[in-house]
Formats: structure tokens, sequence, C-alpha cells
């Protein structure tokens, strides 16, 4: 099912302040939160594509490519569990009701570790046909000495004597009886008593891990590639989080991006404009003859289908305009002036007055 547009989910329109879509939001993740609609999948689904759509629209960078590109310019994963909204949006749930908001979580919850974002440039002809880049990355695993537990090996976790175990306190305000955090925890229901001397007790260790990065053909300037469980792994063992890399795309000196299609330009004589003739190009694959048809004109584009960038999806490229650059010598030797000055002659048009001479009218300057 195609994703309905992020202004019609949220009912605002696409002016709207980032006051109005906070606010718009508020309201849904009021009316749709899950403790308020305990076991209602639909109403789960409506607060899923509402968090969804604050998470892009309430992003200066993100909203604006979304208005220029609508869903693929931000290429937006969604949320598939909502303790991944609530664990996003922290803040905003406790300026919503006071306190994080996170329903349901109960005892020895497992929760997973944190996303990792990693930048990466690229050149211009690697987003075009892709790529793979080894990357060293120093990052947080999970300790091997206590595989993850935080506990000296040979002892373990002991129940928090805070919350009992449930990782959670009840809290009530208003209508929503919600569960907030344990203080003392951490959410984990256990805390540890002696901690590993490797990891200090935190169940992990920064190491440096060599990672291979696939860029696929046709990718552009703020595409995210996601290596799932590469990013921070989770508390008391719990599961890794993702590494997203976000790709920036240096500027070619040749060509210019227009979506999937490429814009170069091509100098050419003025007897090569004028009469016509073949050349010799360069493209991003291979060197290729072009005809350049006679009376050509400055600014005009000639076409090569399929010589532009591929598709994401792997089905189709776009097109190369190859835009006529004519160019005008700047010193004439004495036998190219007698040459033009006979071809002015004999088409009996001046060469100086008013700008209607031949090099006006066939080249747009005297």
């Amino acid at each position: 099912m195609a994703k309905r547009d992020y202004y019609e989910v949220l009912g605002v329109a696409q002016s709207a302040s980032s006051s109005e879509i906070k606010s718009a939001y508020r309201k849904l993740a009021m009316k749709y939160h899950p403790d308020r609609n305990p076991d209602d999948l639909a109403a789960e689904e409506k607060f899923k594509e509402a968090s969804e759509a604050y998470e892009v629209l309430s992003d200066t960078d993100k909203r604006g490519r979304y208005d220029r590109f609508g869903h693929q310019g931000v290429n937006s994963q969604g949320f598939q569990d909502v303790n991944d909204i609530f664990s996003s949006f922290g803040s905003i749930f406790e300026d919503f009701f006071g306190f994080s908001g996170a329903a349901g979580a109960g005892r020895g919850r497992v929760r997973r570790g944190a996303d990792l974002r990693y930048d990466m440039a690229i050149e211009f002809e690697e987003a075009v046909f892709g790529v793979e880049r080894e990357v060293e990355l120093e990052r947080p695993v999970r300790c091997d000495t206590c595989e993850g537990s935080g506990a000296k090996p040979g002892s373990g976790r002991t129940t928090c004597r805070t919350c009992g175990g449930q990782g959670q306190i009840n809290r009530a305000q208003g209508f929503f009886a919600i569960r907030t955090t344990c203080h003392s925890c951490g959410g984990e229901g256990t805390i540890v008593e002696k901690p590993c001397t490797d990891c200090r007790g935190i169940g992990r260790v920064n190491k440096k891990r060599k990672l291979s990065i696939k860029v696929p053909a046709g990718v552009d300037s703020g595409v995210r590639l996601r290596l799932a469980g590469e990013g921070e792994p989770g508390p008391a063992g719990g599961p890794s989080g993702d590494l997203f890399v976000v790709l920036h795309v240096k500027e070619s000196n040749r060509f210019i991006r227009d979506g999937l299609d490429l814009i170069m330009e091509q100098p050419v004589g003025i007897a090569q404009a004028a009469l016509g003739c073949k050349i010799k190009i360069k493209t991003l694959d291979e060197e290729k003859d072009i005809e350049i048809p006679a009376g050509t004109q400055f600014g005009e584009r000639i076409t090569i289908a399929g010589a532009g960038v591929p598709h994401l999806k792997g089905v189709g490229r776009g097109d190369l305009h190859v835009e006529i650059r004519v160019v005008v010598p700047k010193k004439l030797n004495k036998e190219q002036k007698e040459i033009l000055q006979k071809y002015a002659d004999v088409s009996k048009e001046g060469t100086s007055g008013s700008g209607s001479g031949f090099l006006h009218k066939i080249f747009g300057q005297d």
C-alpha cells in the first residue's frame, strides 16, 4: 500500500509551522496511544503512521527533501515497533504527558541498542555506478569478558529493589495509566553488584572494526544505507541497533546531475556549428561519436538515451544531454578574417553598425 502524504496524516497544511506540526502530532499521539487503545492494532498502526510523519516533518532537512522529492527524498523506513517510537521521541512524550509514555515493558524487557550514524563521502562516478568500500570504525561492541551482561564473571545480576524487577514504575495522570522507566536500573529490572572490570559494568567496550559498505548504483547525496545490527549493542545483552551510512556525493567537473539525467557542456567551433560535423565525446561509460547538425545554435542540446544515471531499483537509466557551446575565437589571423569578411560580403551582411551583422545573427554577438 502506498504511503499517505505526511501533511495529510497529521492534518496540517504544507505551510504549517513547526509548532503547528508538533501540536497536530500531540493530538494524534494522545488519541492513538497504545495505553489508551490496548490490543487495538488499527490504533497502533495510526500511532506509528503519525510518528513516522512527525519524524520527517519535525526535521528541517528531512522536511525540505520531502517537499522537493516526496517519500523517495527521505527514504523513511517508518517504525516497526512502538518501543522504537518511545526511544526516538522520549523527550517529546515527556513534554506531552510529563513522563516518557513507554508502554507495557514488563519484567525483563529486552532493550535494543542505539542506532549509529556514519557520514561517507564518495566520488560522482562511484555514486552513479556503485562502489564497495571498506571502512574502519571505532564503536561500542559487546564485552567479551562478561558477554554483555556487565557483571563480573562468576557473579550475576540481582533484582532491582526500586521497581521489583519490573524495569518500570507505574505512574498515572488523568486517563493515562502509564509506566515510566525505573531510574535505578534504567529499565532493565536488574542491577549489577559486581561490575565487570573490563567494561566497568556497562556491558560494552569501544573497539575498532572494519566494515564493508556496498553502495548501490544510482545513489545521491542524502541517501541512507542501513546496516542492520551494526549499531550499539543493547543493554544487558539486548540486540544491537543499526548503523546508518549517510552518503555525500562530490560534484563532478564534467557533469551536472538532474535526477537520473546528466548534462554536459561541449564546445564546438564556428565552422563546426555552421556546417555540421561529427565529434567524439566522453560519456561516463565510453567515448562516443555524435553528429552536430549544420546550423546548430549556442545552447542547443543533443540527447544520448540511456547514458545517464542508473535507477536505484536497477531498471533503466536516465539520458545524457550534451549542451552545445559555440566558441567564437577572440583572435583571428589574417586569412581567417578574410574568409569571414568574404562570407559577410557574399551574404550581403555588414560587420558593424546596429548589430544585425553576420556574427550577431548566427552566434548572438558581433
